[in-house]
């Protein structure tokens, strides 16, 4: 009985999406065929000119990636810094190892060329 709630909480929920997932159905089926011009491809305001499963260089998930991987550092310093007087001086240390061990892998990252866009 103590999982009563959560149970409840994703019925309503499951239950919600349905209705709107149904309600947007019954809006969108009567005004595809009003306009042609809503159903054609638009990239910036040019007509498109290649197919959309093209091929992409590596460079873009290269970056992505690292983005990722340096964003997920800013997550772990924000509840550091506002635990930083609870954690002590092995928290404090322990931080400035991972940030080291970044900022050599950015270092390394740069090195290479990873970084360049040519």
């Amino acid at each position: 009985m103590e999982f009563a709630p959560i149970c409840v909480y994703l019925v309503i929920s499951l239950l919600f999406s349905l209705i709107l997932i149904g309600v947007s159905f019954l809006f969108a089926s009567s005004s595809n065929s009003a306009y042609p011009e809503k159903l054609s491809a638009y990239e910036c305001g040019f007509d498109p000119f290649d197919d959309a499963r093209s091929r992409f260089d590596i460079r873009f998930y290269l970056v992505s990636i690292l983005f990722i991987i340096f964003d997920l550092e800013v997550t772990f310093l924000f509840p550091w810094a506002v635990s930083l007087n609870k954690i002590g001086l092995f928290g404090f240390w322990s931080m400035i190892v991972f940030l080291l061990i970044l900022t050599i892998g950015f270092l390394y990252e740069w090195k290479k060329g990873a970084l360049d866009w040519e």
